[in-house]
This record gives structure tokens, C-alpha cells and sequence, in this order.
């Protein structure tokens, strides 16, 4: 096997092209065999259901190259239930869960050679992806469909890393509508979030915070993560169904349970970011990250958490338990994850 010639330290979280990725057919009622493909293209229909009327969901994961030089994804089963209940809601035809875990287990066996070395900070991401493909004129759904999963070695989803960022908040921008696709993972949320999230970065903020997109009074999504606060030992998180049930959010929450700290998922006053001690973001791509601040770009409050430029304890012993399991470094005595060899 070739060697890469990639700077593992300087790796972006960007796309780089890997050698092959796997795809799978949904076609004459019955999901084919999984195909392997060295093309970074997908010859569609120009009335595809994915194009005009957004069937298109996906997911995101994570492979690692342990201390002991194993080969883990984390938790693979939890993307693929989700990755279902994505395609229910948007009436796609649902990927079974053996054929999910094969396919993420041969996508990263195949390209072994792009999983960054341990220590570097860096992983390898997978993108399972699921279209409609049948050609419709009217507002119909596919009868048939492909589920793609593609890999790239990334670095730190946040160029600063483990640091904290500092956040804004408007009321101006809905990234979900009460009872629409917020729960679910698909394109158009991401898309709906490009204008507030581009705002925001001009701003100098990392992210926008959003509020509940029907009273404006409960905190929702945290940009593309979500959000998270500790008080008194306590990690706090809200519940609304409006958010995208977040793997890593599931995996902290049972950390802090099984460390000894309270953990409390229920809605969240706006107001009460005023309390906290410490706040962040969670999700796959950054695990964590800090808040360091939080702007109300409406009424000009600002919430700060924290000792400037420092994570907060808490948040700080969480993150590094949960990269400890990923890498091999902590005891997985949940079974989370798949070890898919060296």
C-alpha cells in the first residue's frame, strides 16, 4: 500500500480525495449489493427527486487510529438509526442498519491509508449520503433511491481547536420551522443556517445561536451542533423537537453521568445563560467546542462563561474522556465502538 504525502498536523476539515468510496441502490423494491467506486461523480437525472424537491439526507462519523494502532469507528449504529429515521421523514426508502454498519466498515477498510496517525488531532471522517433518484415533475417521492458513503482525512473542525469561541444570537433567523425537519438530518436544514452562519462569521463569531423558531424564548441549535451548559456539577442541554438529537451530545450526557455529574435535558430559558459557568457546542466534527461568550445582537446583553480564553473543567474532562475512548486511550465500557482492524 502507497503512502500518503499529507501534512497531518496542517489537515484542514475539508474534503480530500480519498481512493474509493461504496454506494448502494435502492431499485424494483429491494436494496442491491454494495458496489465499490473510485468516481467522485454520480450520474443523476435532471428531475431527480433530490434536486427538485430535496430528498436528500446524511450523516457524519468518525474513524480513528487508536494508541494501540486499531482501527475504531464510533459509534456506527447510532448514525445508521438515525440515518433512518432521515429517510422516514422525507418519505426516502430507509437504508437497513446491517447494510449502513457494512458499508461504513468497508468504505474505511478500503481506504486505511487516509486514517491519520495517532496523536496527530486528526481523523477520518464519513459522509453516508442518501438521494432520490426516480425523475419527477410533480411533488412526488422517488421509487428509487442510492446511498453514498464517502471518506476524507480531517483536522480540527475549528482552526483554534479546543478553545473557546465567542457567539451570537439573533432573533432574526429561523434555521427550522415547529415540527418540520429540525430533528431530522437533511440538506435543507444546513442550507436554511448559510445566511445567519455567514452573518455570523463576518460578525467575528463562530457560530449563531438560534432560539426556538416558535416563541423565541428557548435556546435551540448552536450553528450545526448542539447547545450545552454546566452549573452547580450539572450539564444541562436542551430538549426540544426541533433539534437534531446529537450523537455526541447521547455520548456526553452518559459520560457526565458515569463521572459523577448531574445531567438535565429540558427546555432552556434564554435567560438563563446568565447562570452558567460554563457553555459550548457539541457535535461530531469539533466533539466541543467552548463558549467563551455569547452576544444578544437584539438587545445587546452579553453572557460571558468562564475565565477568558480558558475551557471551562467540566466541559474540559468530558471532552477529553469521550476523544479518550475514540482513540483507545479510555476504557469503552459502553461498547461504542467498532474496530474494523489495524
Amino acid at each position: 500500500m502507497k503512502e500518503t504525502e499529507i501534512d497531518w498536523a496542517s489537515l484542514p476539515f475539508g474534503y480530500v480525495k480519498t481512493d474509493y468510496n461504496v454506494r448502494c441502490t435502492y431499485k424494483d423494491g429491494k436494496w442491491g449489493d454494495i458496489e465499490v467506486s473510485d468516481s467522485e461523480y454520480v450520474p443523476i437525472h435532471i428531475a431527480a427527486t433530490c434536486l427538485h424537491y430535496g430528498q436528500e439526507s446524511f450523516e457524519g462519523l468518525k474513524a480513528f487510529r487508536g494508541k494501540d494502532g486499531k482501527i475504531r469507528i464510533f459509534r456506527p449504529d447510532e448514525n445508521a438509526k438515525r440515518f433512518i429515521r432521515s429517510a422516514e421523514g422525507i418519505k426516502m426508502q430507509p437504508l437497513p442498519e446491517e447494510k449502513f454498519i457494512e458499508m461504513a466498515r468497508k468504505v474505511v477498510e478500503l481506504n486505511k491509508r487516509f486514517i491519520p496517525p495517532y496523536g496527530t488531532g486528526a481523523s477520518l471522517y464519513i459522509r453516508p449520503l442518501e438521494i432520490g433518484l426516480s425523475p419527477r415533475v410533480g411533488v412526488k417521492p422517488a421509487d428509487e433511491y442510492m446511498v453514498i458513503m464517502l471518506v476524507t482525512p480531517v483536522g480540527p473542525y475549528f482552526k483554534e481547536g479546543f478553545k473557546p469561541t465567542k457567539v451570537c444570537l439573533s432573533r432574526d433567523y429561523d434555521r427550522v420551522a415547529p415540527k418540520g425537519t429540525g430533528s431530522i438530518k437533511v440538506g435543507g436544514n444546513y442550507a436554511a443556517s448559510l445566511v445567519a452562519g455567514e452573518k455570523a462569521h463576518d460578525m467575528g463569531y463562530s457560530v449563531m445561536l438560534y432560539l426556538d423558531p416558535k416563541e423565541k424564548k428557548y435556546l435551540d441549535e448552536c450553528g450545526a451542533a448542539n447547545f450545552f451548559g454546566v452549573r452547580d456539577n450539572t450539564y444541562i442541554t436542551p430538549a426540544s423537537e426541533s433539534i437534531l438529537p446529537s450523537i455526541t451530545n447521547k455520548s456526553l450526557t452518559q459520560i457526565a453521568e458515569d463521572l459523577g455529574i448531574k445531567v438535565e435535558r429540558r427546555a432552556i430559558k434564554e435567560e438563563e445563560l446568565g447562570t452558567f459557568e460554563e457553555a459550548g457546542a457539541c457535535g461530531t466534527a469539533a466533539v466541543i467546542s467552548p463558549i467563551c461568550r455569547i452576544d444578544d445582537l437584539d438587545t445587546g446583553k452579553v453572557y460571558e462563561f468562564g475565565e477568558q480564553g480558558q475551557a471551562g473543567p467540566v466541559s474540559t474532562k468530558l471532552y477529553e474522556h469521550l476523544r479518550g475512548i475514540q482513540n483507545g486511550e479510555v476504557e469503552d465500557i459502553h461498547g461504542w465502538c467498532m474496530e474494523v482492524g489495524e
